[in-house]
């Protein structure tokens, strides 16, 4: 399914659903080692999907979501799915969306990329997402044009301090004002 989000149109599916999510990787033409990271419709759904979650990662949750920062975290060993080669993580992210959240709301957590092949501008709208997924993608979720801007900030979350794997829409400094003391790591 094609759906909005806070920052660009993105494809997903059941995260659960490994198929859907091998699927997804091969329409847009990307491997195994790139995983997906997951959509959830609310910071408790965090304590069902990671374990182990850091004090400054709940700081970062309260003052950043629903937008566009993904934590990657250790997941729970008890999980069945296969968003590709996690080695025992998973990215985890709240969108600021109305329309998304509603939706998985009902559905539950989502498996979710960019709407595009990669390599290519992801999608800011229905039409751009369909020119490059076409067929591939059964459903298409229209909610206007997205905002566009930069990507979501992409922070490990799984050491002693975070890490930046991912410049994006939210800032270092934005983040380390959160975090006061603790510091970012390389």
């Amino acid at each position: 399914m094609v759906l909005p989000t806070d920052t660009v149109y993105g494809v997903g599916v059941d995260a659960f659903a490994a198929d859907a999510v091998a699927a997804v990787l091969t329409v847009k033409g990307r491997g195994r080692e790139m995983p997906l990271p997951v959509l959830v419709p609310n910071p408790q759904t965090v304590d069902g999907l990671a374990a182990d979650v850091p004090a400054y990662a709940r700081d970062l949750i309260q003052a950043f979501w629903p937008g566009p920062l993904t934590l990657v975290l250790h997941a729970q060993s008890s999980l069945i799915w296969d968003l590709g080669e996690t080695n025992g993580t998973v990215a985890l992210r709240m969108p600021q969306n109305d329309v998304t959240l509603r939706l998985l709301t009902e559905v539950g957590p989502m498996a979710v990329t960019s709407a595009n092949i990669s390599g290519q501008p992801p999608a800011t709208n229905i039409l751009d997402a369909a020119t490059q997924l076409g067929s591939a993608v059964s459903v298409y979720l229209e909610a206007g044009p997205s905002a566009g801007g930069l990507a979501s900030t992409i922070l490990d979350c799984t050491h002693e301090t975070p890490v930046i794997l991912r410049a994006g829409a939210v800032s270092a400094g934005q983040i380390q004002a959160i975090l006061g003391a603790v510091e970012l790591g390389n």
